[in-house]
């Protein structure tokens, strides 16, 4: 039997105010949403400078903005869902529970960064403001900050990299100023006919000539005889934010002197002698 006329408009009239409370929540929900945004960025804002003013280290305290921000995130849109009883309470255990394990698969790898995170704040391989290489990522660059899932590096040509907490932890990774002082070793060819006293002394006055060399535990040294060339270095001490800059400028100093003194750095050569019968 076909419904009647007042039977349709029963049922429009219900389907619609369903309808109509269901669209009023998901609008009322958004609306929630937006203002707790808000706050919580405000509130981040102000967490941000309170940790500043009490000299956390910048690595924990990206760290902790991070873990408040998305973390309050979550808990809210959950709480409105429920609350506003878009979804039942019981519906989304169910569904959790029915898929726990495609959830942990599919969360596996943001699990193993967040751990990875929590693993360079506690143990500090290296901190904000940091030069590191990571080898097995192919890049290096200062530490801007440490974050939940991702550590932010600035390569030297101001590039922004971020990579993933878990491939820091699971793989080694090289903290260039760890300490406040790094061994220079320079090292240059010079030719057989070389005076090697004379090669020698021209490296030790460079250094005493430096400023930013230290003075303690230097050495200048043959270090090996090739086929076309005598290697001679020297090692010295340097502030570890003077190692480039030193490195450079001795380089040119050392091109510079001994041409002044008349020492070859010859390329690579073969003598041939033919005989004769």
């Amino acid at each position: 039997m076909l419904p009647t006329i007042q039977e349709l408009e029963t049922w429009a009239r219900h389907t619609g105010g369903q309808a109509a409370q269901f669209l009023f929540r998901i609008a009322l929900a958004i609306l929630i949403y937006l203002i707790i945004r808000k706050i919580l960025k405000k509130f981040c804002s102000w967490l941000d400078k309170r940790l500043t003013k009490f000299n956390m280290d910048e690595s924990l305290k990206s760290f902790i903005v991070s873990i408040t921000k998305y973390g309050t995130l979550i808990f809210a849109i959950i709480t409105i869902i429920v609350k506003l009883q878009i979804v039942e309470a019981s519906s989304i255990a169910a569904l959790l529970a029915s898929a726990g394990i495609g959830i942990s698969l599919a969360l596996q790898g943001g699990l193993s960064n967040f751990s990875g995170g929590i693993l360079l704040l506690f143990l500090k391989p290296f901190r904000a403001g940091d030069y590191i290489i990571v080898a097995s990522e192919g890049y290096e660059g200062t530490v801007k900050k440490i974050e939940m899932y991702y550590t932010t590096l600035y390569t030297v040509d101001n590039k922004l990299v971020m990579i993933p907490n878990s491939n820091l932890t699971n793989n080694a990774v090289v903290n260039v100023t760890a300490r406040p002082k790094r061994k220079l070793e320079v090292s240059v060819g010079v030719s057989y006919n070389t005076d090697l006293e004379q090669a020698k002394d021209i490296l030790n006055a460079l250094l005493d000539q430096d400023e930013r060399v230290d003075d303690e535990d230097r050495s200048v040294y043959v270090d090996s005889l090739n086929d076309s060339s005598i290697t001679i270095a020297f090692r010295a001490w340097v502030n570890t934010e003077d190692y480039w800059p030193t490195k450079w400028d001795m380089n040119e100093r050392i091109k510079i002197a001994f041409d002044e003194a008349g020492i070859e750095i010859p390329y690579p050569q073969m003598d041939v002698h033919i005989k004769k019968k």
